[in-house]
C-alpha cells in the first residue's frame, strides 16, 4: 500500500475531539472544515511552555528523498503517547515545490502520518498563499514609489534587493525583468522570483514571537538605497500594516491530527538550506502550553536545520530542547559511502562502512550541543538485519544510545525503545542548550565558527561581492544579527559531489543577503538558489484526480 491509500482509509477523529484532548475550548477553534483548525494565540502559556519537554529531531545528510525525519518524529509522538505521556508533534508546512518536484510531501509515511495528507500537502488554511501576497504586496509598494512621482523616496532600482514569490519550482522565473512596456508600465529594471518557503516573510512568521513582533519585523524588511545612500526599509513604505493584515489568520497554527488520532501542530515552512528549516516559535509554544512533551523536526541534516534551531530559534524564542534526536538510515550511509541511488535497496555492508564517517560526524556535531543524544535507525524494508545491527554497534562505540524504529510499518508500536530512550534523557537532563557563538562575534568569526565545527572545513573564502556584502552590513550596523547560512544540503561541505565526512575542503562565501526582519543575515554558499528548479521527471507527472474528488499520487 501507498502512504496515501493508508491515508484515505483511515477514519478520522473530527478535529473538535482532538482539541478537547488538548484541553481546547472549542469555542476557541477556528474551524477549517471538519478536520483542521486555528488555535488563537491567547493559548499560548509562557509558565507551562517552561515546564514542558521539547524534543528536536534531526538527521544525517540525506539522501535526495531524505530519510523520514517527519515519519520518524510522527512516529515518536505516537509511541510517546501509546506510553501515556501527552504529547504533541509539531512540525512545518510542506512547500509545494518539493510536493510536485523531487522530494514529494511532507506528512510523513506509511503509519506515521499527519491527516488530512491531500489538504496538508496541497493548499492547507491557506498560509503559504497569505505569505506569497505579503511578499508581493511589498514587491508591488517598492515598484510603485519608484514610478511615482509624489511621493518617491529616491529608491535607487539598481539596489532593490527584494524579489517576487511563488510557491512552486520555476527556475525560468529565477531571472526577470519588470517594467516593461511604456512610461505608464514601471521604471524596467532586473529582478525575480523566489519560491515561497525562502521568502523572508515566511522566516518572519515563523521567528515571531506575538503579533506586534511580526509587525515590527515585517516594517525591518531591508528594501535597498536611495540614490543618496541612505537605506530604505519596509517602514519607511508603511507596508508592515497591510502585509500583518494579509498574515492576521497565518500567524495561527494549525491543528490536525496523527495517523494515531494523537494532536499535530503544523504551521510555517521555511527551507533549511537557505532559511532556518524549522516550524514556527509560535507553534512549539502552543505545543508546550498544551502537552506535556513535543516532538518537533529541523530540516534536512543536522548541519542545516539543528544548527539553525539552536543558534537562531531557540534564541529568540527562549526554546531549548531537553533531547536531540538524530535519524540515520542504512540507505543514506550506503550513499555516503560511494553506492549509487538505483542500488541502495542492495544488501552492501561495505558500502555502509565506508559511508559511517558522515554519522560519525553528525553524532559528533550533537555533542557540542548535548551530553546524551540519541541515534534513531529508521528501518527500510530492504534493510537487512547485518546491515542494521552494524549502525546500532557504531554507535556504541561512539557512547551514543541507538535503536532501531520501524515507524513506517508499525506506527506508535515501532517506536517505543525510542520513546523510553527518549523519556529518560528528558528526565536527567536539566541543563540549556548552549548556542554555539555569541551573536557580537563579528560576522567573519561567526561563519567561520559554524563552517570549521560544524561542517569541518578547513578556511572560509569571499569571493569580491561577499566583501561588498560586507561592508554594507558593516554600514547597516547589523554585525550582531546571527548568521544563517545557505549551504547544499546533499553534503556536510558546500559542494553536493562531496559525500561522506569530507576533509581540507574550503567554503566559499559567494554573497551575503540581508533578512534584517527575520533578524539574521544570509551567507550564500556553493551553487544554492533560492528557486529551485523541477527534475526530469517531477513528482507532479504522477499526481491525478478521480471524478469523486480521491486524488493519487501523492508520497
Amino acid at each position: 500500500m501507498t502512504d496515501i491509500d493508508i491515508a484515505q482509509g483511515i477514519e478520522m477523529k473530527p478535529i473538535n475531539e482532538i482539541g478537547r484532548d488538548l484541553g481546547v475550548d472549542i469555542e476557541k477553534m477556528e474551524l477549517y472544515g471538519k478536520y483542521k483548525a486555528k488555535l488563537p494565540l491567547e493559548l499560548i502559556d509562557e509558565e507551562k511552555v517552561k515546564k514542558s519537554k521539547l524534543i528536536l529531531v534531526s538527521a544525517i545528510s540525506p539522501t535526495p528523498a531524505g530519510e523520514g525525519k517527519t515519519t520518524v518524529s510522527i512516529g515518536l509522538t505516537q509511541a510517546m503517547n501509546q506510553r501515556k505521556k501527552k504529547t504533541t508533534v509539531v512540525l512545518r508546512e510542506p512547500s509545494l515545490g518539493p510536493v510536485f518536484g523531487i522530494k514529494g510531501g511532507a506528512t510523513g509515511g506509511g503509519w506515521s502520518q499527519v491527516l488530512p495528507m491531500e489538504d496538508i500537502n496541497l493548499h492547507f488554511t491557506g498560509d503559504f498563499s497569505a505569505i506569497e501576497k505579503a511578499n508581493n504586496l511589498l514587491a508591488a509598494l517598492i515598484d510603485n514609489n519608484i514610478q511615482s512621482k509624489t511621493k518617491s523616496l529616491g529608491i535607487d532600482p539598481r539596489t532593490v534587493e527584494w524579489k517576487r514569490v511563488m510557491d512552486m519550482n520555476d527556475r525560468s522565473l529565477r531571472n526577470i525583468v519588470v517594467g516593461l512596456g511604456g512610461t505608464t508600465s514601471g521604471i524596467p529594471r532586473e529582478t525575480g522570483f523566489d519560491i515561497t518557503a525562502a521568502s523572508e516573510v515566511m522566516a518572519i512568521l515563523c521567528l515571531a514571537t506575538s503579533f506586534s513582533d511580526l509587525k515590527t519585523r515585517l516594517g525591518n524588511i531591508f528594501v535597498g538605497f536611495t540614490f543618496t545612500g541612505d537605506p530604505i526599509y519596509a517602514r519607511d513604505l508603511n507596508a508592515e500594516g497591510a502585509m500583518a493584515a494579509l498574515l492576521k489568520d497565518a500567524i495561527k497554527p494549525n491543528l490536525v491530527q496523527t495517523i494515531e488520532g494523537t494532536p499535530a501542530l503544523i504551521h510555517g515552512g521555511p527551507f533549511a538550506n537557505i532559511a532556518q528549516g524549522t516550524n514556527s516559535i509560535l507553534a512549539t509554544k502552543m505545543g508546550l502550553s498544551l502537552s506535556d512533551y513535543v516532538v518537533t523536526e529541523a530540516g534536512f541534516g543536522f548541519d542545516l536545520g539543528a544548527e539553525k534551531f539552536i543558534d537562531i530559534k531557540c534564541q529568540y524564542g527562549g526554546l531549548s530542547p531537553d533531547s536531540i534526536v538524530l535519524v540515520a538510515t542504512v540507505r543514506a550511509l550506503k550513499y555516503h559511502g560511494g553506492k549509487e541511488v538505483k542500488l541502495l535497496t542492495d544488501e552492501d555492508t561495505r558500502a555502509l562502512k565506508a559511508g559511517l564517517p558522515n554519522l560519525e560526524k553528525h553524532i559528533e556535531n550533537m555533542f557540542h550541543f548535548c551530553k546524551n543524544p540519541i541515534v534513531a535507525v529508521n528501518k527500510f524494508p530492504t534493510d537487512t538485519d547485518e546491515e542494521l545491527e552494524l549502525i546500532i554497534e557504531a554507535c556504541k562505540k561512539l557512547g551514543v544510545k541507538a535503536t532501531v524504529v520501524d515507524i513506517w510499518a508499525q506506527g506508535g508500536n515501532g517506536g517505543l525503545d525510542l520513546a523510553d530512550l527518549v523519556i529518560e534523557t528528558c528526565d536527567e537532563n536539566s541543563e540549556k542548550v548552549l548556542p554555539l557563538y555569541d551573536w557580537s562575534w563579528p560576522v567573519e568569526k561567526k561563519i567561520k565558527t559554524v563552517a570549521s565545527t560544524i561542517y569541518g572545513a578547513i578556511a572560509v573564502d569571499y569571493t569580491a561581492q561577499a566583501k561588498k556584502d560586507l561592508q554594507k552590513i558593516e554600514k547597516l550596523g547589523l554585525n550582531n544579527l546571527p548568521i544563517c547560512i545557505a549551504k547544499t544540503q546533499k553534503s556536510l561541505s558546500d559542494n553536493p559531489k562531496l559525500l561522506g565526512r569530507p576533509k581540507d575542503f574550503v567554503v566559499t562565501v559567494r554573497s551575503i543577503e540581508i533578512s534584517s526582519g527575520a533578524g539574521f543575515i544570509v551567507p550564500i554558499t556553493g551553487s544554492i538558489m533560492r528557486m529551485p528548479g523541477l527534475p526530469a521527471t517531477p513528482a507532479a507527472e504522477r499526481i491525478n484526480i478521480s471524478d469523486d474528488g480521491n486524488i493519487s499520487g501523492l508520497f
